[in-house]
């Protein structure tokens, strides 16, 4: 019975995942912490990771400080929250290859809940994205 279960739960995710997706690339993002991030889109993991560690690196950042944290494929949208622990450590939390703008931002609504996340100071939707790969907020 549980193997069945996992089953129909993956046919699902797979039919999910290629639903309204018109394009076959992924999103990569990585991070180097306290100086810069990379976002890119590509063909392949490989493609889009080399691509957003070059934005990375724009930053001042060494190649190796650069690390791969996310890949969706297919891209979907996708947020980037900010987030601060009550003891000062702070990050950045990726969530990629949602259906729909709506989605990715009520994800972040339910990410940020403080209810859930009582240990938290700062908690923001900092940026959305699209398909394609173009941040949705200006600043």
């Amino acid at each position: 019975m549980a193997w069945r279960i996992h089953e129909a739960v993956m046919a699902g995710a797979i039919l999910f995942a290629g639903a309204g997706s018109a394009h076959a690339e992924g999103i990569a993002f990585v991070q180097a912490p306290e100086q810069g991030s990379g976002v890119a889109v590509g063909e392949t993991m490989e493609a889009a990771f080399a691509a957003a560690v070059a934005q990375c690196m724009e930053s001042g950042a060494y190649e190796e400080d650069c690390i791969r944290t996310n890949w969706c494929e297919p891209a979907g949208f996708s947020i980037d929250i900010f987030v601060q622990h009550q003891e000062g450590l702070h990050w950045h939390e990726v969530v990629c290859g949602l259906p729909t703008e709506t989605i990715a931002r009520a994800t972040a609504v339910h990410m940020c809940d403080r209810t859930e996340r009582d240990y938290l100071i700062e908690c923001s939707l900092v940026q959305v994205y699209d398909q394609e790969g173009t941040a949705l907020m200006e600043w």
